[in-house]
């Protein structure tokens, strides 16, 4: 695969879809709690979406809002905006009212499409499927296809500007590594307005696999749920894995009756016991790392052959993608010395919609080269043979008893006490000492005297609270600002 060559026509959203089509029409492309389309129909779909967005007055360029639950009725929605050379803007239905108004005053969409419509909006879609297909619009690589906005747990919502090129590119990258096949079911519980169910819609058809969202269902359904369809791809974070081993059954997931081979994981790191759980539970499974950001999609991805390599790692970076790791001053650092990471690449993305200030100090060029870098913000070190190690976020950083440290090393001691099932470390601040959530069967103390066997003094928390759940954002990442609110109370 030439992830390099150059921009065509290929590099655009729905051509994806396009070349599913033409190698596995009658495949099942996606599947949800009402049924199943194959790739031809989901192709279908995608036109009709376009026919009525045609009808509606939307050109290119304009920008569509989809507030929807994440079922096929979406996926159809994203083709068929592509198709348009609109602009798809999915948004969390669990999104706050606040962070909407912001996110619709910034975007300024041609058309929003909240829950409440959805079901009539699919009704007159489904009054245009006989009436053919809208005439195509051409689409270039460099126009924007999504505009993808964060989840807003630290700050108001910034708009990811997405082009085609870059979507296109990050996937087939991630593809050449994680390999998505043909007879692949993976099985997805994240919504769309996440890059991360976004692009598993992009990958499934790269290499022709069936995704099954996982949509509403009770925790103790949805693994009954995975087993039911085949699952052989399950993208996780922390604190799904948690809820999928809390309902496992060894005896259900014996080698003879699982089809898991792949768990992916990012948002936040699994901890060393949790893989370990995994892959006692899910028998023959691969515990992929991940680790990225939505301004490029991926940064770095353990390779699924390397599953127990390099345990510390996230990963090599993406083909055709370089990683560096800067000083403050901007200069590069050797192997195993920690500084910024930063990133180049055709999935770099240009920036944030309608805030050139935050475009300009994170969307860099290189003085050197004139190459466009991401500065992450993010911080780690790379090793001699290129695996790449990340540290902590700058917020996640901070100095205690003179030791610099991550609320990230205190979080994993946390969750390779037995009994532990979440942690959420709050660093120091405003007269605050170091403070650690946990959900656990435990008392505050025991937690605290086990930490002390993990971490260096200087590093185990003044306090530990025992909680029923650690507060998580949308996204399933902890959400830092309420811990920090609960800390201060």
């Amino acid at each position: 695969m030439d992830l390099l060559k150059p921009l065509s026509d290929e590099s655009t959203v729905h051509c994806l879809l396009d070349a599913a089509v033409a190698a596995a029409a009658g495949s099942p492309a996606v599947r949800d709690a009402a049924g199943v389309w194959s790739y031809a129909e989901l192709d279908e779909w995608s036109h009709t979406v376009a026919a009525w967005l045609d009808a509606r007055g939307v050109r290119p360029g304009d920008r569509v809002a989809v507030q929807w639950p994440t079922t096929r009725e979406l996926v159809a929605m994203f083709f068929g905006v592509s198709r348009r050379g609109a602009v798809f803007v999915p948004l969390n239905p669990a999104m706050k009212p606040f962070q909407l108004r912001s996110v619709l005053a910034g975007a300024q969409p041609r058309m929003f499409l909240p829950e409440a419509e959805a079901a009539e909006v699919w009704t007159q879609v489904c009054r245009l499927r006989s009436a053919g297909r809208a005439d195509p619009v051409p689409v270039a690589p460099n126009d924007v296809a999504v505009l993808m906005y964060t989840s807003g747990s630290t700050a108001t919502p910034k708009g990811v500007i997405g082009p085609h090129a870059q979507l296109t590119f990050a996937s087939r990258a991630i593809q050449a590594v994680l390999g998505y096949r043909g007879d692949d079911v993976v099985f997805c519980r994240f919504p769309m307005s996440w890059d991360y169910g976004l692009y598993k819609v992009l990958l499934c058809c790269l290499g022709r696999a069936e995704l099954v969202f996982a949509g509403a269902e009770a925790d103790p359904v949805l693994l009954a749920r995975m087993r039911q369809v085949g699952a052989t791809v399950v993208p996780i974070v922390p604190s799904l894995a948690t809820m999928i081993l809390t309902h496992a059954d060894r005896q259900a997931a014996a080698p003879a009756g699982n089809t898991v081979r792949m768990f992916t994981n990012t948002g936040a790191a699994l901890s060393a016991t949790t893989i370990a759980q995994l892959r006692a539970a899910f028998p023959g499974a691969r515990v992929v790392r991940q680790f990225g950001q939505t301004e490029c999609k991926r940064i770095a991805i353990m390779p699924p052959e390397l599953d127990g390599v390099r345990p510390a790692a996230v990963g090599r970076p993406l083909p055709g993608t370089t990683v560096a790791i800067l000083d403050p001053e901007g200069r590069p650092l050797p192997p195993g010395q920690i500084g910024e990471i930063v990133v180049s690449g055709p999935h770099v993305m240009p920036g944030y919609w309608g805030d050139p200030e935050l475009t300009a100090r994170t969307f860099r060029h290189d003085q050197a080269t004139g190459a466009r870098r991401l500065h992450t913000g993010d911080y780690g070190h790379l090793d001699a043979d290129g695996f790449l190690y990340f540290t902590g976020r700058a917020d996640d950083m901070f100095k205690r008893k003179g030791i610099r440290m991550s609320t990230l090393e205190i979080e994993a001691a946390a969750m390779d006490i037995p009994g532990v099932r979440a942690a959420a470390a709050v660093p120091p601040a405003g007269g605050l000492d170091l403070t650690v959530y946990v959900e656990a069967d435990l008392a505050p103390h025991a937690v605290l005297r086990e930490l002390a066997q993990r971490l260096e003094p200087a590093k185990v928390p003044a306090v530990c609270h025992v909680v029923d759940e650690v507060p998580l954002t949308a996204h399933g990442k902890n959400a830092t600002r309420e811990l920090r609110a609960r800390a201060a109370r």
